[in-house]
């Protein structure tokens, strides 16, 4: 696979430049603000209908008015709330027709020890077992598109930990939000790497993204002031939103990802094996193809038992 030509520097607005959308429908969880915001301006403003799947449908509509406003393509809101399976169900319930981009985009970041009703720990619930269900009840509208793709947002995070599977939820180990987030970052590029290898026969591709360090996001507001303060300080180069959706934008539109699947992604190219003592790159805990089947496994059982409880 040749060098997108893209850099960290780029904008999603850069990266989709040239490119026609028109008559593609995409999904953008999250999309009130941030990232999301960002990442569904650029498909809309390339032609594609746009759904805003967000908790605050208030938010969302001020949201859509701004993207309208700039002369894009459709753009719609929808109530999603993924911490909430009844809400993921509904919203998948209420989609018809083909659906050729979903980006899942929204998330929880180093919350408070805090469980949803089924017992499960937040930020996994929220960041990947929401985003499962969404996507696997989805899966029938990207199949239908002929070609769809799906972009699971990880994190550089991910490098902190594996998936724990033998207590993901914390019961019985003490509860660590950083840890609990890195996991569920792993889990959303486990997730594409089955999914990718799932879906691959009816057409749909399913890869991870990096977007790269954007503070000031809503996903920065468990944060305290003194960490907000030392990752400001520590070096780190930091994206603006814009340049934060840029490496999503490429992997939902680019040509030449057509069919390419189960692969993770950072400042809009492949990103390289992570070496232990430096920085960047995926974990090869996160490409596991076998950690990747007992997850999906253990996420049917986990929204199985939701069912029957």
């Amino acid at each position: 696979m040749t060098g997108s030509g893209f850099t960290a520097q780029s904008t999603a607005a850069e990266v989709v430049g040239g490119i026609d959308l028109t008559g593609l429908r995409a999904v953008v969880t999250g999309a009130a603000s941030g990232i999301g915001l960002e990442t569904a301006r650029a498909l809309a403003g390339a032609g594609a209908e746009v759904t805003l799947a967000v908790r605050d449908t208030a938010a969302g509509e001020r949201a859509a008015a701004g993207i309208a406003s700039g002369g894009a393509g459709r753009v719609l809101v929808a109530p999603l709330d993924l911490a909430d399976q009844r809400s993921v169900a509904a919203f998948a319930a209420a989609w018809h027709g083909p659906l050729h981009v979903l980006v899942n985009n929204a998330g929880v970041m180093m919350t408070p020890q805090t469980r949803t009703p089924e017992g499960w720990e937040l930020q996994f619930a929220t960041n990947h077992l929401g985003h499962f269900a969404l996507a696997t009840r989805l899966h029938p509208a990207l199949a239908a598109a002929g070609r769809a793709r799906v972009v699971s947002l990880s994190s550089v995070a991910h490098l902190r930990s594996p998936v724990h599977f033998d207590d993901v939820h914390f019961r019985d180990r003490p509860y660590d939000a950083g840890l609990a987030y890195a996991q569920s970052k792993t889990a959303n590029v486990l997730f594409a790497v089955e999914a990718g290898r799932r879906w691959a026969a009816d057409g749909v591709t399913v890869n991870a993204v990096h977007p790269g360090a954007v503070l000031g996001t809503n996903l920065s507001r468990h944060l305290t002031r003194e960490a907000l303060d030392a990752a400001a300080s520590g070096g780190r180069t930091f994206k603006t939103p814009q340049q934060g959706a840029a490496t999503v934008v490429y992997v939902a539109t680019a040509p030449g990802l057509e069919r390419v699947a189960g692969r993770y992604f950072e400042d809009c190219a492949e990103a390289h094996r992570h070496i232990p003592g430096t920085s960047g790159g995926v974990a090869d805990h996160a490409l596991d193809p076998d950690a990747a089947a007992l997850l999906w496994r253990m996420s049917l059982d986990c929204l199985a038992a939701d069912v029957r409880g």
